[in-house]
């Protein structure tokens, strides 16, 4: 495991810091990028084997914000990132949280997926029209008030609505939703953390699930 692994995996941000800043004008971008990917998926198999827990994720997701805005510039450079499958992301209407939402971006984005961030406070219609410009593969709702679970349930009301359900999935998460809230909003699964929501966005993008 080479030492900017290890940092990643040990969250030992200002070492993460220094390392990147060495390897970033001296390595292939791909390769740093696969390291990248290395350490969090070690990371997740850490949070599900119960060695870390949901701030030790939270610390994942800003080391990995920090690697992935001075890597991206570098990343778009060599145009040959191959992303698999496209994810549309937001906070729904009245909840402007947005750490966990950024948490799953970045994984997802880490593992090779594009995302596409509506950012907070999004309105139905707007992910409607997303939708319909983007053609994602998942659309991930956000919420972590309980109040949001109403508007995850009219944002997948107003899909169905559209016509467009059947062309997506959708998953939910934050807070304290769970398997009634999925019933509730008639979504198709919830992501009980970042590592779940990607693996269950990668198993659907392949057509495994």
């Amino acid at each position: 495991m080479s030492d900017f692994i290890k940092e990643i995996v040990e969250l030992n941000e200002n070492n993460v810091k220094e390392l990147l800043k060495q390897k970033i004008n001296q390595e292939d971008p791909q390769k740093i990028m696969k390291e990248v990917r290395e350490a969090m998926s070690q990371i997740g198999d850490k949070y599900e084997n119960k060695e870390y827990f949901l701030p030790d994720l939270m610390m994942s997701g800003e080391i990995l914000k920090d690697i992935m805005e001075k890597l991206g510039p570098k990343l778009k450079e060599t145009q040959k990132v191959e992303m698999e499958g496209k994810v549309l992301l937001g906070t729904v209407e009245g909840d402007i949280h947005d750490i966990g939402k950024d948490v799953v971006k970045f994984m997802l984005e880490a593992n090779g997926v594009e995302v596409r961030d509506l950012g907070v406070d999004v309105p139905a219609d707007k992910f409607i029209e997303a939708i319909k410009e983007y053609r994602p593969d998942v659309v991930a709702l956000s919420g972590f008030l309980t109040l949001a679970f109403d508007s995850m349930k009219k944002t997948v009301e107003m899909i169905e609505k559209a016509g467009i359900r059947d062309q997506i999935k959708i998953m939910i998460g934050g807070g304290t939703v769970d398997e009634s809230i999925v019933e509730y909003t008639h979504a198709d699964a919830f992501g009980e953390s970042a590592v779940d929501a990607v693996k269950m966005a990668k198993k659907w993008i392949k057509g495994e699930a």
